[in-house]
């Protein structure tokens, strides 16, 4: 004996319009996800506010020795 199911029209279209809605973003590298993500992401101000206090009083990197070889 086979099982058959029984929907509804309702029911089938239902599924039919869940089956054609899209499926998302593909991204190519993981930095387009990111600055997709970025631009979608409310920071909160108190963040903000941590995140400049931090980055004003960060030191610039030391110039590496090859650099320092070379120049």
């Amino acid at each position: 004996m086979k099982h058959q199911s029984k929907f509804s029209q309702e029911q089938q279209q239902a599924a039919a319009h869940q089956t054609q809605q899209p499926t998302g973003h593909e991204f190519a590298s993981v930095e387009e996800l990111l600055r997709c993500d970025a631009a979608q992401t409310v920071v909160p101000p108190q963040v903000a506010e941590r995140l400049k206090a931090t980055t004003a009083n960060a030191t610039p990197p030391e110039t590496g020795w090859f650099k320092r070889l070379f120049n």
